[in-house]
């Protein structure tokens, strides 16, 4: 008995792996559908889906021009600096002539501020001029006879960092009888640049550039017109 039943149990096994491998041939396997996965760099790793569509191919950002690139339009120049004095341009110019790159000092004058004067401008004659000053003194107020220039006799009363304290001491002489004027004085400042040859940009590059800053703290590069701008230092 026990034979029979070994026997019916394997005969049952055969009938399940012969039913599994046909089963297998007669049903094709179909394809699991995936989401595709998209890495657009912004949102870390999202499913295709949540995208909206496929992932465009997006063009690189173009870096940006080299100083050296030529410029459109007139002949323009690269220019180093800026400094206070003379001799730290030279030295710049000193170490590009060293690595044959072209260039030269060039200074620039720029206005820095504006200061106000209080005036009264020449009496007929200095002695008159001198008068009136002395009665000034006697009011009590700071002024000085100006001895050179176009109003050389004429009676300084200040000069003023501020427009409106300067008007304050007018309406304090138009008070006192005088007629005061008032001119605005433009205090100027040299800055050196180094102008670098237009035949000689191409050698300074970025990499020049970073190791100039290296021994000229806060160097500053500048595309300027060559000529027109900038007179020689």
């Amino acid at each position: 008995m026990e034979v029979v039943v070994r026997w019916l149990f394997l005969l049952l096994v055969v009938l399940n792996a012969f039913y599994f491998v046909w089963h297998r041939q007669q049903v094709p396997l179909q394809p699991k559908e995936v989401p595709a996965i998209v890495n657009d760099g912004r949102q870390g790793i999202r499913l295709l889906s949540e995208s909206g569509g496929a992932p465009e191919s997006r063009p690189a950002s173009p870096a940006p021009a080299p100083v050296s690139a030529p410029a459109p339009g007139g002949d323009v120049c690269l220019f180093l600096g800026s400094f206070s004095e003379r001799g730290g341009a030279a030295a710049l110019e000193q170490r590009l002539l060293s690595v044959d790159v072209q260039s030269e000092v060039r200074a620039f004058e720029a206005s820095a501020s504006v200061d106000f004067w209080v005036y009264l401008p020449p009496l007929a004659s200095r002695q008159a001029s001198l008068r009136q000053l002395r009665e000034l003194q006697a009011r009590r107020i700071d002024s000085y006879i100006i001895t050179q220039g176009e109003l050389a006799n004429g009676i300084s009363l200040g000069i003023f960092p501020r427009q409106d304290s300067a008007e304050s001491v007018m309406q304090r002489l138009r008070a006192a009888g005088y007629e005061p004027r008032l001119r605005e004085l433009s205090r100027s400042m040299t800055s050196y640049w180094v102008r670098v040859e237009p035949d000689s940009r191409r050698l300074v590059d970025e990499g020049m550039l970073q190791r100039l800053a290296q021994d000229f703290p806060d160097l500053q590069h500048q595309l300027m017109p060559c000529q027109g701008v900038a007179s020689r230092g």
